[in-house]
């Protein structure tokens, strides 16, 4: 008797990858389906749609060896080149590229990661849309990697948001909601204030940040224009991986923090912030060291965690991170008590301290507690083209400039950090002449470096909370310096050039001009991306 092959279903719709520190994860939604499904990815899942951020490479053997197959093998706990993990927190920060071992980049480990998640999605699945989400503190560097990453990927529509936006839209608030979006990662900590706005009500996919690849947005949607409009942000590097090296570091001191210990110090983190368990509760985790060295023995209550996490001055540094979001708010006309509900969502939600702390600060607003892992990719999946979202600038721009009492470059910031996009008004700056017959004047671009209070740094390998104020700075943009030809030639003080820069759809500055001697357009030119 012949058995029949059982036939799956083929389905279009939009992918969603959120690339976590820790736990990456990957849901599907059909075109014709109300809800979106997590995918199973065969042995590479924790579980359906979860997969840790683990890669394992030997170029040599041409071996790649990913997600939970890593953590099968045991090959987790090694301490190893061919090991990258926490490649995450490093794209796009070259500040933290000392801290991996990895014969691999951030940047390769995670386009590998990628590549490879992308190979195991089901072949019943063609996928039309690929959403992805990107960190807050390094979005522009993050954005221009991801969109090498998928150039190669045949999909005609690619789609980025930052995570806090994606985790507002995961707590299935209706239109109209303000929400305030507290986004605790293996490698960030993220706030964002958020308005969703039109639709009448109904609960229906709502945004598309950007475009890549120079393709266009769908303009036949037929979905009802909503914009989402981000009222205020701040954030900082610091997440669950490094409460683990706080607690090995507190459980093992003077002892060398490897894979196996951070992996215990993890498996204790998580089983302390089980709700069932007491604060005097006492509980245990061995790492398994090689056979050379002998194991050792984690042992810590809730309560000592809560300490540990109060001694590091977490919660100091995060009421600046809320008031600098709030504060952000009331410029753009939201309260505390305007807001709808507070997201909490990442691994580190399930800590009881740090959801009292919420609680307690975000009164009267109402917490909503979505499942903290998947949040961010169910609501990037709600992001769909032919809709916009209107954002706020968590850096801000500057223009160096020739400043004319002091006989020196300064920094003239043209666009402020909660300054809206897309821009409605263009912002017109007149240059002038620094030197006697100036055949050039350069466009130089650069952002602001706002990390103040909550700077955080490393001593001894172990991440440390700087609370002392840093003076600003402004750091140039890589690679975006443009010439603009001065003909006739400019002399000191004369205004030579009328500028015009805008914020369009795509988060690019756009800059246009007129030579003010001669009336000689300067034609549109996209500087780069902002954020």
């Amino acid at each position: 008797m012949a058995i029949e092959k059982l036939q799956v279903p083929y389905q279009t719709g939009t992918l969603a990858i959120d690339l976590g520190n820790s736990t990456t994860v990957v849901a599907f939604q059909g075109e014709k389906e109300q809800t979106p499904n997590l995918l199973d990815l065969g042995n590479i899942n924790r579980s359906k749609g979860e997969i840790p951020t683990l890669i394992w490479q030997i170029p040599e053997e041409n071996k790649l060896i990913i997600g939970q197959e890593v953590i099968n093998l045991g090959l987790s706990n090694k301490e190893s080149p061919h090991l990258n993990r926490d490649f995450k927190r490093l794209i796009g920060n070259k500040d933290f590229s000392e801290l991996s071992i990895s014969t691999l980049s951030p940047e390769q480990a995670g386009e590998l990661f990628i590549q490879e998640i992308w190979k195991r999605i089901p072949k019943n699945l063609s996928i039309q849309r690929l959403v992805l989400t990107a960190p807050v503190e390094t979005y522009r560097a993050y954005r221009s990697w991801l969109q090498k990453v998928c150039e190669t990927f045949p999909i005609e529509e690619i789609a980025l948001v930052d995570e806090p936006t994606a985790a507002a839209m995961g707590a299935g608030l209706p239109a109209g909601s303000k929400l305030l979006v507290i986004d605790i990662g293996g490698s960030t900590i993220d706030f964002s204030l958020v308005a969703l706005e039109g639709g009448e009500g109904k609960a229906a996919p709502i945004a598309q940040l950007m475009r890549f690849g120079g393709k266009d947005l769908n303009e036949t949607s037929k979905q009802v224009l909503r914009c989402a409009k981000v009222l205020g942000k701040a954030g900082f590097r610091l997440g669950g991986r490094d409460f683990d090296r706080w607690i090995a570091s507190y459980l093992c001191p003077g002892t060398p923090l490897t894979e196996s210990i951070l992996n215990a110090a993890e498996r204790l983190k998580c089983r302390l912030s089980d709700s069932r368990i007491e604060k005097k509760d006492t509980l245990l985790e061995i790492s398994n060291e090689s056979s050379s060295s002998p194991a050792k023995n984690l042992i810590l209550s809730r309560i000592e965690l809560e300490n540990l996490l109060l001694n590091r001055g977490l919660l100091n540094s995060l009421n600046i991170l809320l008031e600098k979001t709030l504060a952000k708010g009331r410029a753009n006309g939201c309260e505390l008590n305007n807001l709808n509900g507070v997201v909490i969502v990442g691994g580190g939600s399930r800590i009881p301290l740090l959801r009292r702390w919420v609680e307690e600060k975000t009164k009267p607003a109402p917490l909503l507690t979505p499942p903290p892992i998947e949040a961010i990719a169910i609501g990037a999946l709600n992001l769909t083209p032919g809709v916009t979202i209107k954002d706020i600038l968590q850096r801000g721009v500057s223009l160096r400039c020739w400043d004319q009492r002091t006989k020196q470059h300064i920094w003239h910031p043209i666009f402020l950090a909660g300054q809206p996009w897309p821009t409605s008004n263009d912002l017109e700056v007149v240059l002038a002449g620094s030197k006697v017959n100036q055949k050039e004047i350069e466009i130089v671009l650069g952002e602001p470096d706002l990390e103040e209070a909550h700077e955080v740094i490393y001593i001894n390998g172990i991440p440390t909370l700087k609370n002392e104020r840093t003076s600003q700075k402004v750091i140039p943009w890589e690679n975006s310096t443009n010439s603009l030809i001065l003909n006739p030639e400019g002399q000191p003080g004369e205004d030579c050039l009328r500028l015009q820069f805008k914020i369009n759809s795509d988060a690019q500055l756009e800059m246009k001009g007129i030579d003010i001697r001669n009336g000689q357009e300067i034609n549109t030119k996209i500087l780069g991306p902002v954020r």
